[in-house]
């Protein structure tokens, strides 16, 4: 049975509450190892009447004060220290994929920690150098060319290097993870409307369509764009692509959320092991009451870890 270790995230988030609710949605379908504070899960846990046997706690959350939904630096700290443990059980060949339950990066960067997120961090601590972000649901599949950046630095950072890596790491594991034989994809635009052939900005004409050009010769992928991202999201909708190339996080974020928020997934590629999230963050807003917590893209995020794990 796929061993699948889950790290409850913030702990003052929702992750220690879905975490629960999924693993008693799916028993059965794997062998699954928390890793996080036995305490806290304990207090959703009674919520629940329900009994997990398999806890790695580390036992690193100060009881006296602690209260769901609020930012400390000593959660995020945590939260970063259930991450760093599920990596060694990697090492020691304990478990056989890696679901993570969100983090808050404000309570994290409280710490001194650098974090821009999972993704970085996980790749960063694996030697990882060519990675990336595959976002799904029911309906689409978007890979990131940039990910946790703020806006104004995406253009600056659409080069040839990583616009050709990203794009030929997308192919390569919709072959071998998705079984896509001949994967189809479109690739965004950055700007409105792809530019309208340069009156609305450059990077369409100079930068991205010689590399979507010269993937299309080098490859032999079935690719086209830039187009308009409204226009090449819908057209992967309507299933005419396998993957859409996405140049920035929200260009892909919300369009998966408006069309499957509860099936949405985020799977990192390139790592050594198979990695996935929920599509979702810590919705400190509604942790102190476990029963609003909603387990469905977590329980889309297990089911799509074991699922790769046995490709």
């Amino acid at each position: 049975m796929t061993r699948v270790g889950i790290t409850i995230g913030d702990p003052s988030g929702i992750g220690p509450a879905i975490t629960l609710k999924a693993i008693y949605e799916l028993k059965g379908l794997a062998d699954f190892v928390i890793i996080g504070d036995r305490w806290v899960f304990n207090q959703v846990s009674r919520c629940q009447g329900i009994k997990v046997s398999r806890f790695i706690d580390l036992n690193n959350v100060l009881r006296r004060g602690f209260r769901f939904g609020k930012i400390k630096a000593s959660y995020g700290r945590a939260s970063v220290e259930y991450l760093d443990t599920a990596l060694s059980l990697f090492k020691n060949k304990e478990i056989d994929c890696l679901v993570t339950c969100p983090v808050s990066k404000e309570a994290v960067s409280l710490t001194g920690i650098k974090f821009n997120g999972h993704t970085e961090y996980l790749a960063k601590h694996t030697k990882t150098e060519e990675f990336g972000m595959l976002l799904l649901n029911k309906d689409l599949k978007i890979s990131l060319i940039t990910q946790h950046i703020p806006l104004k630095a995406v253009a600056s950072k659409l080069k040839e290097e990583l616009i050709y890596k990203n794009i030929f790491l997308t192919a390569a594991s919709l072959k071998k993870l998705f079984l896509i034989k001949r994967p189809r994809l479109v690739v965004c635009g950055l700007n409105p409307h792809a530019s309208d052939n340069g009156l609305l900005g450059k990077e369409e004409n100079e930068i991205i369509r010689p590399i979507v050009e010269k993937i299309r010769n080098n490859l032999k992928v079935v690719i086209d764009g830039p187009i308009s991202a409204d226009a090449a999201i819908y057209k992967a909708k309507q299933k005419e692509y396998d993957c859409v190339i996405a140049m920035y996080h929200d260009q892909a974020l919300i369009p998966l959320k408006l069309c499957g928020s509860d099936t949405g997934v985020n799977l990192t590629l390139g790592l050594p092991f198979i990695r996935t999230s929920p599509l979702h963050g810590t919705a400190f807003d509604i942790a102190e009451n476990p029963r609003l917590a909603r387990p469905h893209s977590l329980i889309e995020a297990i089911r799509l870890a074991v699922k790769l794990c046995n490709v």
